[in-house]
């Protein structure tokens, strides 16, 4: 544990010089998931950990890019505090930076925001192994936003992350989980209906013929709340096996893919083992024509895990996005070291 952040730069600055792709790692726990295959000398993260500077009273948090996403958990926990998005700990594996690398978040991103959101500013390794620093600690200090969070969903193709600071929140006095036996089609209705009112939901999922609700806030509304509502009381919520991708249906044999699209979409909800984000994100195997189809529906479709991870994984781009893209990388990392691939085939 400690600040490797020299080390790291003279390694991508000699890389930068003789051309040499580089795999960035942190904890490996996303190694399979989400981006292509990449082919490079391994750029190890993990020990570039530690929490650097943590004000409760503030609500901000300073770390370097290796800490395990499980150690700022705990140490938020200590002060009654969390990462809104739920960030998956992947069992302890997940990092802070890998989470931006790939916007992780867990099933309150819907109400509470996802991580990106979250980043209040950045240290980062660019592809010449140059350390820059853009944003700050303070909402009033946040110059360089745009930058910081463009690395959110990047996979590392724009920079190596070496420090993040965050907005954290209180956590809820009281949370409460209700299910409810119904379709996947009647469970969509319902989400629906139930994120309109001023109540404190601030999570909603279906998998497996069961619609599951969570309530989180102050305990008076909470409670009244499950009254209005009704549903069975869950002693056993889901939420953290499906933050961190445990539940069976989500380890299947098989192409497994990650539809973001409208609430109001009808798009595979029969076929989905597992709807989340209130029916934003719905979960599917082995159907590629999905990809194409989440795009008429003004969403999109990853192929999550499994299948060919040599073709392309992530949605399609249009001209304008990919040029966009393209831009962006050369700006950021002219030789193309930095996980050649691994978001797309041609960045």
């Amino acid at each position: 544990m400690g600040d490797i952040s020299t080390q790291l730069a003279h390694t991508v600055a000699e890389a930068y010089r003789a051309r040499t792709p580089l795999k960035i790692r942190g904890g490996g726990s996303k190694a399979d998931v989400l981006g292509r295959d990449v082919e490079g000398t391994p750029l190890d993260i993990a020990e570039h950990s530690g929490v650097i500077d943590y004000n409760p009273a503030e609500l901000v948090l300073t770390a370097r890019a290796g800490t395990p996403i499980a150690e700022i958990n705990k140490l938020l926990g200590e002060q009654g505090q969390q990462l809104p998005p739920e960030t998956p700990a992947l069992a302890g594996k997940a990092t802070l930076g890998g989470s931006l690398a790939c916007n992780h978040s867990g099933p309150a991103r819907p109400w509470q925001g996802s991580l990106r959101d979250m980043v209040l500013g950045t240290r980062l390794i660019n592809g010449r192994g140059e350390q820059l620093r853009f944003g700050g600690q303070v909402m009033k200090n946040v110059a360089g936003y745009d930058v910081s969070r463009m690395q959110a969903g990047a996979l590392g193709t724009l920079a190596v992350i070496t420090e993040l600071s965050l907005k954290v929140l209180p956590r809820p006095e009281t949370t409460k989980t209700l299910a409810y036996s119904l379709s996947a089609h009647d469970a969509l209705d319902v989400m629906r209906q139930r994120a309109t009112e001023p109540r404190p939901l601030n999570a909603a999922c279906w998998f497996e013929g069961t619609l599951y609700l969570r309530l989180s806030g102050a305990k008076a509304a909470v409670e009244s709340t499950a009254q209005l509502w009704g549903g069975d009381s869950v002693e056993q919520p889901p939420w953290q096996a499906i933050a961190d991708g445990e539940l069976p249906c989500l380890n299947q044999a098989g192409s497994l893919y990650r539809l973001s699209v409208p609430t109001g979409s009808a798009l595979a909800p029969s076929d989905s083992v597992l709807i989340d984000w209130g029916g934003a994100q719905r979960w599917v195997y082995d159907q590629p024509e999905i990809v194409a189809a989440a795009v008429s529906e003004r969403g999109h479709a990853w192929l999550y895990r499994g299948g060919d991870r040599k073709n392309e994984t992530a949605p399609p781009l249009t001209r304008t996005q990919r040029q966009l893209h393209t831009a962006l990388k050369n700006a950021m990392d002219p030789e193309g070291i930095l996980n050649p691939g691994r978001l797309y085939s041609w960045l």
